[in-house]
C-alpha cells in the first residue's frame, strides 16, 4: 500500500525503509540488500540510498515508498492518492516514473485519485464511483497506447476519454450512464 503521506520511517534510511518489509518476510540480510538495491535503482534513488527521509523532497519520499511497496513483491499494489500532495511538475514526473516501473514490473495497480487527467493518463480503465459511496457508476476503458507520453496527453483521443470520465464524475444526475433512471431505493 502506498499512501498520500509517504508513511516512511523517519529514523530509517531509504535503504532501510525499502528493506523493512523484507525483514518482516524473513529474508536474509544479503537478500534484503540485493532486492532493496534493485528497487532503489528502479525509482532513481541510488545516490540517496543511505539518506534519511528528512533530506528528501516530496517526490523522492514517494519514490522511496513505491520502492518499498514493490520490494515485497505484491500481487496487487494499492495506491491511495499517492501524488496528491506533490506540486504539478513533480506529480507529472511521478506519473511517468510509475508508468515506467509498471512497464518493467507489470504489477496490478489500483490507483485512487480525484484527478481526472491523472486517472486517464495512468489507467487501462477508469472506474468512476457513484456520488453516494460504495457503488460503481461507470467503467471507462482507456484505449491509449503505451508508453504514455506528452503527445498522448495532448491528443484528441486523450481529450475524448477525459471528457467522458469528467462527465461521469461531475454530472451524475440520478441517471445511469446509459440514460435510464435509477431506482431511488437502490441509491440509498
Amino acid at each position: 500500500m502506498i499512501f498520500q503521506q509517504y508513511a516512511l520511517f523517519p529514523w530509517l534510511t531509504v535503504r532501510q525503509n525499502v528493506e523493512f518489509g523484507l525483514r518482516i518476510a524473513g529474508k536474509s540480510a544479503s537478500q534484503r540488500r540485493s532486492i532493496a538495491q534493485r528497487f532503489i535503482d528502479l525509482v532513481g534513488l541510488t545516490d540517496f540510498a543511505d539518506s534519511l527521509p528528512k533530506v528528501l523532497s516530496g517526490g523522492m519520499k514517494q519514490r522511496c515508498a513505491i520502492a518499498r511497496a514493490y520490494a515485497v513483491d505484491p500481487t496487487i499494489l494499492l495506491m491511495d492518492e499517492p501524488f496528491g500532495a506533490l506540486d504539478a511538475l513533480t506529480r507529472v514526473q511521478m506519473q511517468d516514473q510509475l508508468l515506467d516501473a509498471w512497464s518493467r514490473e507489470r504489477r496490478t495497480v489500483m490507483f485512487v485519485t480525484h484527478d481526472v487527467d491523472e486517472a486517464v493518463y495512468l489507467a487501462n480503465r477508469v472506474i468512476v464511483m457513484a456520488a453516494r459511496p460504495g457503488r460503481l457508476y461507470e467503467i471507462v476503458p482507456v484505449d491509449l497506447p503505451y508508453p504514455r507520453t506528452e503527445a498522448i496527453r495532448l491528443s484528441g483521443a486523450f481529450a475524448e476519454i477525459r471528457n467522458r470520465v469528467w462527465r461521469a464524475v461531475y454530472h451524475q444526475t440520478g441517471r445511469q450512464p446509459d440514460g435510464s433512471a435509477q431506482n431511488e431505493r437502490a441509491m440509498r
